[in-house]
């Protein structure tokens, strides 16, 4: 088992600093968390640790003694950066308007081995991995790790876009932290595009390791460079995949958006707009990680799941993992991307271990997918959506229920009533039980749930609304020759495997075969007696459903 490992350098940073603040710094316990020393003009020097800082000495900084650590630091570079040569070690000036240095950040790198077997199952997918997370949760240490990783044990050909010297430290020699890796330099930060697509041109690299990908000519490249089939394992700006579809210049890493009109009877199907967002391609990077703290990081396995989860509004929930003190690391429940509370485990089931092996996935018993409830009972109990009922599902707004169940007893029809907007298939109700609860109006539209206004709250009204729903149902759900429902079964068969053998025991989304618009249908049906979610993708010919696990 391999624990975590750290190493330093402090004491060649520290060498630099004033008198004063090396003797404050003395201590091995104020140095083991240090992030950082800033050091301001005509300012008391500062130690920054994490969720907290701590003054350096009582005397404010002179001009002198700033003037003379800038002297040993050497020469800053076009980016207001230098470093120690050989260290991981990062020195940011501050500038005043006429160019003199009226202020430092030095930020302490530290090489921490044993952190990427928090990730190690992903590497050995081959697959490019995006790394996220705010500043100083520890994204380019990580990278530094998983390049060392990929270059010595997994004998790849791995090539470092190292554009501020922070993965490899300063000097023309690479630092040992990221082993057998090559390092290229970058001359100007603005040429970062350039040097990634010489990497690849130039020195046939397997593994292409870049930090801070930040504006849309790098966003280019880093597809570019993953459709030559090179892996690429890089940092962006942003704190989660949210933030990046929001971003429209990094969108395109996670797929691109674009604004897409949909027909009439797919948005009455997805109970949304005609016009909505969905995700233009394939992502630059399937898989990504969420880094929340230093040894909590959530990993989505399939970005554009996640993506187009998040696109249709839904909350996805990512795989989350915790590094233990002895290198174990802990798979937390799974729950919704974010801040929000998560749901408390269950106190009787102990916490999974793994430690480099994906964890085996639990089946869960599924649903007989085809029972259904026969007719004529339609006053059975009033269970929920999920237990296999395929008939239609009314709420009544200012309607006598019993005409309802009058009306449903007389003709056999597969329809019950239920009392929640959840489940409603549509709302039936006349003009002034609308007006009576104009709350309900609101939930209805919001919810996509069609409503059906009758005139009068009358049997043969009713019958007449419930025989015009049952038959534009019937009529969008069978298909009409024989060779439309050879296919519908064939379909249907695909769906099922797909479920049975793929979703459900791996944990892994399938996409099916591109359908008719009514068998889709029909596949979604048949997903949703399997308790699981399903989306459509694709144009045209071949638009197709996505099954998603659990």
């Amino acid at each position: 088992m391999t624990t975590e490992h750290i190493t330093d350098d402090l004491d060649r940073l520290l060498m630099l600093l004033p008198a004063d603040v090396q003797q404050a710094l003395a201590s091995s316990e104020s140095r083991d968390e240090l992030l950082e020393v800033v050091l301001d003009l005509g300012r008391v020097p500062e130690a920054r640790y994490p969720g907290r800082s701590m003054p350096l000495g009582d005397g404010c900084l002179s001009r002198d003694a700033l003037q003379a650590t800038v002297e040993r630091l050497g020469q800053f570079g076009a980016d207001n950066r230098a470093g120690i040569e050989r260290t991981l070690h990062r020195i940011s000036a501050i500038r005043s308007r006429c160019g003199d240095v009226v202020g430092l950040t030095c930020r302490v790198g530290r090489a921490v081995f044993g952190t990427v077997a928090m990730v190690r199952d992903l590497l050995d997918s081959g697959e490019s991995l995006l790394l996220m997370g705010r500043p100083g949760v520890g994204k380019t240490t990580a990278l530094r790790e998983i390049a060392r990783v990929l270059a010595d044990e997994f004998g790849k050909r791995v090539v470092v876009i190292d554009t501020s010297n922070e993965i490899a430290g300063d000097g023309d020699i690479p630092h040992p932290a990221i082993g057998r890796a090559r390092r290229m330099q970058v001359a100007r930060p603005e040429l970062q595009h350039q040097v990634m697509i010489e990497a690849v041109e130039n020195h046939m690299p397997e593994v292409i390791v870049i930090d801070e990908i930040g504006t849309e000519l790098e966003a280019q490249a880093a597809r570019t460079i993953a459709e030559r089939g090179v892996m690429l394992v890089a940092t962006a700006h942003g704190n989660a995949l949210a933030n990046l579809i929001k971003n429209p210049t990094l969108c395109d890493l996670v797929g691109g958006i674009e604004s897409v009109t949909l027909g009439d009877d797919e948005a009455r199907r997805r109970r949304s707009q005609k016009t909505v967002l969905e995700r233009a391609a394939e992502p630059t990077f399937p898989l990504a990680v969420e880094m929340h703290q230093r040894h909590r990081w959530a990993v989505h396995p399939d970005v554009g799941a996640t993506v187009d989860l998040l696109l249709r509004g839904h909350q996805p929930r990512a795989q989350l993992r915790e590094l233990e003190s002895d290198g174990t690391v802990r798979l937390v429940e799974g729950a919704p991307v974010g801040d929000g509370p998560r749901r408390p485990r269950d106190p009787q089931r102990p916490p999974s271990r793994w430690s480099g092996v994906k964890p085996p996935l639990a089946v869960v018993p599924m649903p007989d997918p085809i029972s259904s409830v026969g007719e004529g009972q339609a006053e059975g109990p009033q269970n929920g959506p999920s237990d296999g009922w395929d008939g239609l599902q009314v709420l009544c707004c200012g309607l006598n229920p019993r005409l309802i169940e009058e009306a449903t007893r007389r003709h056999d029809w597969p329809v019950r009533l239920v009392e929640d907007l959840v489940e409603a298939d549509v709302v039936l109700s006349i003009r002034q039980g609308l007006g009576r609860q104009p709350g309900l109006r609101r939930q209805a539209r919001e919810a996509r749930v069609p409503i059906l206004v009758i005139k009068a709250d009358t049997l043969p009204q009713v019958e007449r609304a419930l025989e015009r729903l049952l038959a534009r149902r019937t009529e969008e759900a069978l298909p009409t020759s024989s060779d439309d429902r050879a296919d519908a079964f064939a379909a249907l068969e695909e769906c099922r495997l797909a479920v049975e053998q793929v979703v459900v025991p791996l944990g892994r989304p399938v996409e099916l075969l591109p359908r008719t618009e009514e068998v889709r249908r029909m596949q979604a049906d048949l997903v949703e007696r399997y308790r699981l979610r399903s989306d459509v993708f694709g144009q045209a010919e071949q638009r197709r459903l996505r099954v998603f696990p659990p």
